[in-house]
């Protein structure tokens, strides 16, 4: 073997091995990031849809109250005796709380 062909050929395999770090890379940002991510979105869409009159949330600007009225992209909400606010169904959020109440009802 020449020196060339020496030369070319371990160009060739640093070449792969820097292909195949990259893949690995992606496939680990993918495993680790986006996957979680989309799944995490999915269970919100999921909560958010099937929330009714009766439930009581907690939105993403913190404030506590219970569903009196569901509408197509909304919610009215009572955050205290006689007070009502309509909030956008995408800033209610599962809250930790209700996590725990649902897995110690899942678990009775």
């Amino acid at each position: 073997m020449t020196t060339l062909s020496i030369l070319l050929q371990s160009a060739a395999s640093s070449g792969m091995s820097s292909i195949l770090m990259m893949v690995a890379l992606i496939a680990i940002f993918y495993f680790f990031m986006i996957r979680p991510q989309t799944k995490r979105q999915k269970e919100i869409r999921k909560f958010r849809e099937g929330l009714s009159a009766g439930d009581k949330i907690v939105t993403a600007g913190g404030l506590f109250g219970k569903i009196k009225e569901v509408k197509s992209d909304s919610f009215i909400i009572e955050i205290a005796e006689n007070t009502r606010v309509r909030i956008a169904k995408d800033s209610v959020y599962p809250s930790v709380a209700d996590a725990k109440d649902s897995g110690a009802q899942q678990a009775k």
